[in-house]
């Protein structure tokens, strides 16, 4: 294991009716409150009424900012910055799921700082303060309801990125299954995809004597694994969602990198590449690469993919040789992402090879794409071909 330090500060209030929770969380009553959320959800399935019924408890003079898109725009940043220093906003309340806590964290930045926000993302100006933040989610998926990252795209450049800061955790988050009973089936499969890519991503790290991290990351798997087929016969189980909540939040809030080397992303950055450009769902991107970066990655070194695939699908190995495991494991994990209903091709999307320049391009837009597998130019056109 390598030396580690694990810091997270923010509360995690988990479960039914903690809403009832968010006055205490705010700290003080008369506070200006800007309510981030997306495209109206919440007015139809009760969270916007619970969210405010609590606010007026706080005596919260509210602010609204609506209609966040699913890759959330350097835009709708913009609109969200002005309104916070017009209403001089103490506290931003991302009510939703990632898209919208990704594009808080990013308003939160932006309303302390003087030029355009996308100098932050891109960095070419230090972070250096934040409006402090509070979430209530209702899509399990991302865990930017405990992280300090957040992903941006830039519409008008064709950028995605990813960025973060430690003043941008979520100072306390409201995690009740019941808010996520009205995701529908296919936000449901992106959820459970994009959670099991943040586990596995972990996982693909070069860090030596690393068993209880990577028997944790591999009961996540495996619970996933159990948990996603039930919850798709039924949307509204309170225990299923429940358990594919605290999955997706414990992926990517820090703890499954303790005393690695953090695992490789290269997946993630493809994706964002292939969305900033196409801007299809993130869960479907990652189903379709994911499965694909592991046959990449395998006929290299077949070592960590056979992990995966006795420990997590239980592949035999007996009689067979590392790769032939190894395929198995990445074939296992297609097969059962398809089973619940994710894409399996580009063309599932209507993507051919014709951007695939520009992907590339994108992908390699910051340095450093892959520490498993470094990757090349070639290496990335390869998964991209591997998934047509």
């Amino acid at each position: 294991m390598n030396t580690f330090l694990q810091y997270n500060p923010t509360r995690l209030l988990f479960g039914e009716n903690q809403i009832e929770q968010l006055p205490e969380e705010l700290g003080r009553k008369g506070l200006n409150v800007l309510v981030v959320y997306g495209g109206g959800s919440i007015k139809r399935n009760g969270v916007y009424e619970d969210v405010m019924r609590e606010l007026k408890k706080a005596e919260a003079n509210v602010f609204e900012l609506s209609g966040v898109e699913p890759n959330p725009r350097l835009s709708t940043v913009q609109r969200g910055v002005e309104l916070c220093k017009k209403e001089q906003i103490d506290y931003l309340l991302a009510v939703g799921g990632g898209s919208v806590i990704d594009c808080t964290k990013a308003i939160a930045v932006g309303a302390k700082y003087e030029g355009d926000p996308w100098d932050l993302i891109t960095q070419k100006a230090p972070i250096e303060d934040a409006l402090p933040i509070g979430t209530v989610l209702t899509l399990a998926a991302t865990g930017s309801e405990m992280n300090a990252v957040s992903v941006i795209t830039n519409w008008e450049t064709k950028d995605k990125l990813g960025w973060g800061s430690p003043l941008v955790y979520p100072a306390f988050s409201i995690l009740d299954p019941t808010y996520t009973y009205s995701v529908p089936e296919n936000q449901t499969v992106y959820g459970i995809v994009d959670s099991m890519s943040h586990a596995l991503e972990h996982y693909f790290h070069r860090t030596e004597n690393t068993p209880m991290i990577d028997g944790f990351i591999e009961s996540l798997l495996r619970t996933a694994i159990a948990t996603g087929p039930k919850l798709m016969e039924n949307l509204q189980s309170y225990q299923h969602r429940e358990t594919m909540m605290y999955i997706s939040t414990t992926a990517f809030n820090g703890t499954l990198m303790n005393g690695t080397d953090g695992g490789d992303w290269a997946t993630h950055r493809i994706e964002h590449a292939i969305s900033a450009i196409y801007d299809i769902p993130h869960g479907g991107g990652l189903a379709i690469l994911f499965p694909n970066w592991l046959e990449h990655v395998l006929e290299e070194d077949p070592s960590r993919v056979k992990q995966l695939a006795v420990n997590v699908f239980s592949i035999e190995d007996a009689g067979k040789t590392d790769l032939e495991v190894a395929k198995e494991g990445a074939k296992a994990l297609r097969d059962f992402w398809n089973s619940i209903g994710a894409p399996s091709r580009l063309a599932n999307y209507d993507i051919n090879d014709q951007e695939f320049d520009a992907i590339i391009e994108k992908t390699f837009i910051k340095p450093g794409v892959g520490t498993y597998k470094e990757m090349n130019p070639e290496s990335v056109r390869d998964i991209l071909n591997r998934s047509l």
